[in-house]
């Protein structure tokens, strides 16, 4: 099992009269890692997914749940966007249970953050879980193992299962696609064409590092405009994929309102488009290592609670940095380059309005921009 960096963090938040949310997606480790902090306590376990509990919860009131809770001091209610009220019935275990500790995970940010996000207002901490991060993979498997196998991680990602089974994971990022990927988002939204979510999802990733044009997605898919922003959106919130949005501080000469688009997992987006060939028969490697950098660092400023934005920068004559992050006014610029053969030059207009040199990231430095220090 590999340790997973939120469990201190949660560990220490126990019993400090609040309800305890875990979002992520589906697969990605929620319910292990709240059982390993459970690990040794007489937890109330109940599974949103199961159709007996969704019935018990559905009308419950004080009375209900004070039976059902009975003597537990730990309860904890699994896949809760699954479960009708949960804000209200977390709320009313909050208010009246303060000897038990709550604890709620779900894999769509849209229904949970929606549906608690005024009953438990003050009245939770809450975290969100990625794939399993360089810094986790390679606590476990070490150094070296980690660095043998970063090719592989580049197209087969990071879920715990697939760094599990390696000899399965074709058929776990498969299962993951089809089974998963739009499960929430389809059952709690409505959709009633999901091949267009499909199609989205497809053109999404062979744009991959790409400035993403929501006029040009409306008009290969058949949808407005505010359809096509509308699922990127809910795409976002079931944790499939992340906006990158442009930096435009100098309005004179650079880009307004664009952005890029990244999936969390590498292997997700290579199943999307049905490409698992290695690193040396591809063509998108550098976009490749771009998703993987970018969403490394996210996960590390995540689980750090470090405050930041991130962008990307580009001006109308094409001069272009990767990844810029804005740290409380003080800006880090970086460019990505698989080898870099020479230090990537700092572009005039960003040196000049901005006062900040661009750092290559490479193969050889790379845990030195995703992991903690």
């Amino acid at each position: 099992m590999f340790v997973r960096s939120l469990q201190p963090i949660i560990e220490s938040r126990f019993h400090q009269g609040k309800t305890i949310l875990i979002l992520g997606p589906r697969q990605v480790g929620k319910t292990t890692l709240i059982n390993a902090c459970l690990a040794n306590k007489n937890t109330l376990f109940l599974d949103g997914d199961d159709p007996h509990v969704q019935r018990v919860l559905h009308q419950a009131g004080y009375s209900e749940l004070a039976r059902l809770i009975g003597s537990f001091k730990w309860v904890f209610i699994d896949e809760a966007q699954r479960i009708d009220r949960i804000g209200l019935l977390a709320k009313i275990m909050h208010d009246q249970f303060p000897d038990v500790q709550l604890l709620i995970s779900g894999s769509s940010a849209l229904e949970i953050s929606q549906s608690t996000q005024e009953p438990l207002t003050g009245r939770k901490f809450q975290y969100t879980l990625y794939p399993i991060s360089w810094g986790e993979f390679e606590a476990k498997a070490g150094y070296l193992e980690a660095e043998a196998q970063l090719e592989e991680r580049l197209i087969m990602g990071s879920y715990p299962d697939v760094l599990n089974h390696r000899t399965d994971a074709h058929e776990i990022l498969q299962q993951l696609t089809e089974s998963y990927l739009y499960r929430d988002v389809l059952s709690l939204t409505g959709i009633r064409r999901p091949e267009l979510l499909d199609r989205l999802v497809k053109a999404l990733a062979l744009q991959l590092g790409s400035e993403v044009s929501y006029n040009e997605l409306s008009q290969f898919l058949g949808i407005d405009k505010a359809t096509v922003a509308k699922y990127i959106d809910l795409l976002e919130q079931a944790f499939i994929v992340f906006r990158l949005p442009s930096l435009n501080r100098n309005p004179r000469n650079e880009i307004k309102n664009s952005r890029k688009i990244y999936f969390w997992d590498n292997g997700i987006r290579n199943m999307v488009i049905n490409n698992l060939n290695p690193l040396n028969l591809r063509s998108d490697k550098g976009a490749l290592w771009e998703n993987f950098l970018i969403a490394e660092r996210l996960k590390m400023n995540a689980y750090e609670r470090t405050p930041m934005s991130p962008y990307f920068w580009r001006t109308v004559r094409q001069q272009e940095i990767d990844y810029v992050e804005d740290r409380g006014g003080q800006l880090m610029a970086f460019e990505f380059k698989w080898e870099a053969k020479r230090p990537a030059r700092t572009p005039k207009p960003f040196l000049e309005h901005y006062g900040t040199t661009v750092t290559t990231i490479d193969r050889s430095n790379f845990r030195s921009f995703i992991l903690s220090h």
